[in-house]
């Protein structure tokens, strides 16, 4: 069973026209300077609302969210609601648990994640719900049973009266085979403008010292839907090479990294290789070849200065933006890596509308 922060990784892989929508509670106990409760929801991993318990008020994060409010004018307000009362069940759910786990004070963590896809090109729907504790797998919906599955022993007590409310898992079915999939396409309508844009990035070739591994930056590109590489002679590399994480930019696009291990390279030979970015959708390629004469380094042999370029080269534009979105992530990934297991931890299920999966199980003890 995959955890939720390998869905996260992986996401970016997915097919060019497959949309999805994600929704993440997470609830916690004795985290310092965060919020007992926080609810995050992503279109095609953008972020698209967000409410904590701080604020009480689930507020958009895109001006297109506005215009839900033409189909319902109470939108914010009901769902401002739901979001409070949800609140209190993971609040509710986090004692229950952890005496499951005979555990008494400590940090703890509850999540809930939830969504579905939508392929526009072959019509392909898929959805899921899954709930975490601690960073662990505790319950997840089987859609095609409509049942629960259970990775962890202390989970079986929740799993079996969940299984036995035929009426909720028969909603949840209905719900992400068809109500999800239709709030989905309906969001993708509101943004298409942001949502369905393509931005290529700058590419940059980066070295720390001369025998360290050659770093393929690109920053700047938006969809997250897209292929960097090294390749040699034309063919692509898959040993030597280290492929770093997809991050958020400030400004909403993203950034990614590729290693090349060049110590058994020899100088004639560095002509051989060259990175490739890859947008999914656009058809020309970024192609960089590996030349020492372009690499940005920090120990004095830099040829290629950029405005926000650090004197050593290096671009710090990228750095920034991507400090400034794992911050944004540490609230999408505290609230939201934290959120894969957040699904539904078998006590309470919260309720769910538009994004949310309504669960009304009741209590997990």
């Amino acid at each position: 069973m995959k955890k939720f922060m390998l869905l996260l990784l992986f996401c970016h892989v997915a097919s060019p026209v497959l949309h999805s929508m994600k929704y993440f509670y997470t609830a916690s106990s004795q985290v310092p300077n965060f919020p007992e409760f926080v609810e995050v929801g992503l279109v095609d991993d953008v972020q698209t609302v967000h409410y904590d318990s701080n604020t009480q008020r689930l507020v958009p994060k895109q001006d297109w969210m506005e215009k839900v409010t033409a189909d319902d004018a109470g939108y914010w307000d009901s769902e401002t609601q739901r979001c409070q009362n949800d609140q209190q069940v993971f609040k509710a759910n986090i004692d229950i648990v952890k005496k499951r786990f005979n555990q008494t004070g400590g940090v703890h963590i509850v999540q809930r994640m939830y969504g579905c896809e939508w392929d526009d090109l072959t019509g392909v729907t898929n959805g899921y719900e899954q709930h975490g504790y601690d960073g662990e797998d505790f319950l997840v919906f089987d859609l095609k049973t409509k049942t629960w599955i259970a990775p962890t022993p202390q989970a079986v007590i929740t799993k079996h009266k969940w299984d036995r409310n035929t009426g909720q898992n028969e909603y949840l079915y209905n719900y992400y085979t068809q109500e999800c999939i239709d709030w989905l396409k309906k969001y993708v309508g509101y943004g298409r403008s942001t949502l369905l844009r393509k931005e290529l990035p700058s590419v940059s070739l980066l070295q720390k010292t001369p025998s360290s591994p050659v770093t393929c930056h690109a920053s700047g590109f938006y969809p997250n839907k897209i292929m960097l590489f090294w390749r040699r002679d034309g063919e692509e590399l898959l040993e030597d090479v280290d492929h770093g994480e997809i991050l958020h930019n400030h400004d909403g696009t993203f950034q990614k990294s590729v290693d090349l291990d060049v110590s058994s390279v020899k100088p004639g030979d560095w002509g051989r290789y060259s990175c490739v970015f890859q947008l999914a959708g656009d058809e020309k390629d970024i192609v960089t070849k590996l030349d020492p004469k372009v690499i940005k380094t920090n120990w004095g042999k830099t040829e290629i200065k950029r405005d926000g370029d650090s004197p050593s080269g290096f671009p710090t534009g990228g750095v920034v933006g991507a400090v400034v979105g794992l911050l944004v992530l540490v609230a999408i990934c505290i609230a939201g890596v934290i959120f894969w297991k957040k699904r539904n931890n078998g006590f309470e299920k919260a309720n769910t509308s538009d994004g949310s999966a309504s669960s009304d199980a009741g209590s997990a003890s």
